[in-house]
């Protein structure tokens, strides 16, 4: 595999499928992820060790986490939401795991029924749960600061209550921390302050991807504020399913193949394939057949002449 400048990290398979009502099955699911491996995504989410009465779609977790470890050079990431889930991953052979903790404390309340230090003790659970593990097989383990830039329920959310609870999830145990505007609220000028103020607090070493939503048509535009800013490793979903059943396409996730197409055209290489990466979006398409899915390259193509970052030869479209 060539060198790239941003990883993407795909979470259609968890982010994406736990937000729609229809459940995909289990050799679909391989299918979608063994074609999106294909095409050079090197890290995909492709689950969450949630119990399956809360998240039918997702039941499936374990087998497939179990599957994607056979698919030569992926980094298989899951979310786990307690110590429990983290004892699952670790059985199944996830590379990384992923605790969220909402900075909006209501949020948190209702997404996993825990408040901060409940929260914060599930990591120091987890953290023991690892070192028990021989290094050469313990997963990396990142806590997501979500809501970090508003929250549906609170509003606003504090800069510095994003700050304290960054250094409360390291000091916990977590190798790393991800921002996660999980409502959509953020802006450029916001993502490049706060990534600046989690180096500045907690380290360069702490803080290497994030993860946004294009609710109100902000997330290429902090995307790019944020890779500009020193982020090397950037969320995106295929097709941007995930979104709002109430606003269709604008309340999800980013959408990959439109986040791939501007950063080749800008020059930054992601090893991603543009022929494969829609051929995976025929995977995708042909198992949710009811499910939109969105984005600008699919329809448009690529632009006559387009040169690829790194590339000493043009792909025409």
């Amino acid at each position: 595999m060539g060198e790239i400048d941003i990883e993407i990290s795909e979470v259609g398979p968890r982010d994406g499928l736990q937000s729609i009502s229809t459940i995909m099955a289990t050799a679909d699911k391989k299918r979608w992820i063994s074609a999106l491996a294909a095409a050079g995504l090197r890290e995909i989410e492709v689950g969450s060790f949630v119990p399956a009465k809360v998240l039918p779609q997702l039941a499936d977790t374990a087998e497939i986490v179990q599957f994607a470890r056979t698919i030569p050079g992926l980094t298989v990431a899951v979310l786990v939401p307690n110590l429990r889930g983290a004892e699952a991953a670790v059985a199944a052979g996830a590379h990384k795991l992923t605790i969220p903790l909402s900075v909006s404390e209501t949020h948190s309340l209702k997404n996993l029924r825990r408040t901060h230090q409940q929260v914060l003790d599930e990591v120091r659970g987890i953290r023991a749960l690892l070192n028990d593990l021989p290094p050469e097989q313990r997963p990396s383990f990142e806590g997501s600061l979500s809501t970090c830039f508003g929250c549906t329920l609170e509003g606003p959310v504090a800069e510095d209550a994003v700050l304290r609870l960054g250094e409360a999830l390291m000091e916990a145990g977590c190798d790393e921390v991800g921002l996660s505007d999980t409502t959509g609220y953020g802006n450029p000028t916001q993502v490049r302050r706060m990534i600046r103020r989690v180096w500045e607090h907690l380290g360069r070493e702490a803080l290497h991807g994030i993860h946004l939503h294009n609710t109100r048509g902000q997330g290429l535009a902090n995307v790019l504020a944020a890779i500009e800013q020193g982020i090397t490793t950037v969320d995106a979903s295929m097709g941007g399913i995930g979104g709002c059943p109430f606003a269709p396409g604008a309340s999800g996730n980013i959408v990959t193949e439109d986040l791939v197409f501007l950063l080749e055209a800008m020059g930054y290489r992601t090893g991603v394939d543009f022929e494969k990466l829609m051929a995976a979006r025929q995977v995708l398409a042909a198992a949710l057949p009811e499910e939109p899915l969105y984005g600008f390259l699919p329809d448009a193509g690529l632009p006559k002449g387009f040169q690829r970052a790194g590339s000493p030869q043009a792909e025409i479209a």
